[in-house]
């Protein structure tokens, strides 16, 4: 019995390693792409892939990069999770033709390992004011892109012309934002080694490196071909997380691309600003319509919903709200135009108060998030149609002969009803009117009105009005 006891746990030690060795998944590199503006959809998905990630049991984190900036509390958000990842987050600007503009510099300044594919370029990391000349509020704060929307910094390996003098901040507020910018960016610098001087730059002069220059410079840590080849190069390499020292063993790692679930995609189509702009007119004008033709249910319904979501993505935009309240005050007077026409007084001055109120409804100056140009002028010219149709109707129903009224009365016959002491009653049209006559009328007999004075006519025999 000893004996066959021996025999079974002899068995299990053998078997054991085995078994755990079939229950551990493979080990992996977990890919997340960050690709177009970073807002509060790609924090979002960055946290819960990342995570998953994490539980999965990824070596590293791969994270790919294409942006050309986006909102400070993404950016600042991506950047917590990176300092506090226990597994190395390697940041990979790729393919060629990619860029790390503005927050991507800081998110790349901030991962474990840095690296570009050829063909790209980095930097442009100055925080761009909000529209009207202020900055943002704290916490939406815009993290920086180029100076001009839609345009990319030249990229320069040098630094600005010393003799042409930086621009200055305009108020202290620019000031004060710049300098966080700054000694947020150097402090990134320095925990992981780069070139703190040039990051600086970055911010203050808005520069831009290619990768090459970002490898001489010390900006990044190496260029890579393709993502084998960053594998292959970054093999070996001793980094310290958030959990102690770590060497990457990535050669053999097997790369499991972690894409965001629709409901992240759903997120990022909704904060599109462009998309709420548009969800909220579908909300204005469709509970307009229901309240227009009660009843009809569809509009209602169709523009609540469109409108509860536009709001949803207002709240998380760096909107302005004088921007917004503008564009709100244009829909009402182009509403007032229609039900009190003021011969376009109204009307036009509502397009103006619409055109420039969506312009001015993202309060930054960030690629990405602004309102498209086309979208505002194709629904004003749509507004401005519907007025100038509104107004030739109104002139041309001015201009038409009369139609209804009393003026159609004179001339016309009444049955007399009731008759007595020169007032009685009458009916035309089969409407009962008040009579009223000089001459003696006589009960079924037809006179001819000859005037209207309210609701009582003045009529004479009929027979006095014919020829003799």
């Amino acid at each position: 019995m000893t004996g066959l006891v021996r025999a079974i746990a002899l068995i299990a030690c053998v078997l054991a390693p085995g078994v755990h060795a079939q229950a551990q998944p493979p080990a992996h590199a977990a890919l997340i792409e960050i690709d177009g503006p970073v807002g509060p959809a790609t924090s979002g998905y960055f946290d819960k892939a990342s995570a998953q990630a994490i539980e999965d049991g990824a070596s590293l984190i791969l994270l790919r990069i294409d942006t050309p900036g986006g909102l400070d509390g993404a950016m600042r958000d991506i950047i917590k999770n990176i300092l506090a990842s226990p597994v190395p987050v390697v940041s990979y600007v790729a393919p060629g033709g990619a860029r790390a503009a503005s927050a991507g510099t800081y998110i790349l300044y901030a991962s474990h390992v840095a690296a570009m594919a050829p063909a790209t370029n980095l930097g442009a990391a100055t925080p761009v004011p909000a529209m009207g000349g202020g900055f943002g509020d704290e916490g939406e704060q815009p993290a920086g892109a180029p100076a001009k929307p839609g345009e990319e910094s030249p990229q320069t390996d040098e630094p600005a012309d010393a003799d042409a003098a930086p621009a200055k901040p305009k108020s202290a507020m620019e000031k004060k934002v710049v300098n966080d910018a700054v000694a947020y960016i150097r402090s990134l610098a320095e925990q992981r080694g780069r070139n703190a001087d040039w990051a600086e730059e970055a911010v203050r002069e808005g520069v831009s490196l290619s990768s090459s220059a970002a490898l001489e410079r010390g900006v990044v840590d190496l260029i890579a071909d393709n993502i084998d080849d960053l594998l292959a190069k970054i093999d070996g390499r001793e980094i310290e997380t958030a959990s102690g020292p770590v060497q990457i063993h990535s050669r053999e790692l097997i790369v499991r691309t972690y894409a965001p679930d629709w409901r992240f995609e759903f997120l990022g189509v909704l904060t599109n600003p462009t998309v709420a702009y548009i969800l909220m007119m579908i909300g204005i004008y469709g509970l307009l319509l229901e309240g227009y033709h009660p009843g009809a249910i569809v509009p209602g319904v169709l523009g609540a919903i469109s409108l509860l979501l536009a709001l949803f993505a207002f709240q998380i935009l760096p909107v302005s709200y004088a921007g917004l309240g503008l564009l709100l005050l244009g829909v009402v007077l182009m509403v007032a135009e229609a039900l009190a026409p003021s011969f376009g007084v109204l009307g036009f001055g509502g397009i103006a108060a619409f055109v420039i109120g969506s312009v001015f409804l993202m309060d930054t100056d960030v690629p990405g998030y602004q309102v498209n140009l086309g979208v505002i002028i194709a629904l004003a010219l749509a507004a401005a149609g519907v007025l100038v149709l509104t107004l030739y109707l109104l002139w041309r129903a001015r201009r038409s002969p009369v139609q209804t009224g009393d003026p159609l009365l004179i001339g016309h016959t009444v049955e007399v009803l009731q008759f007595d002491n020169g007032r009685g009653w009458g009916r035309v049209n089969g409407e009962r009117w008040q009579l009223n006559s000089d001459r003696g009328l006589v009960c079924g007999a037809q006179a001819r009105i000859v005037s209207v004075h309210g609701l009582t006519l003045t009529v004479e025999p009929l027979e006095t009005s014919s020829p003799g």
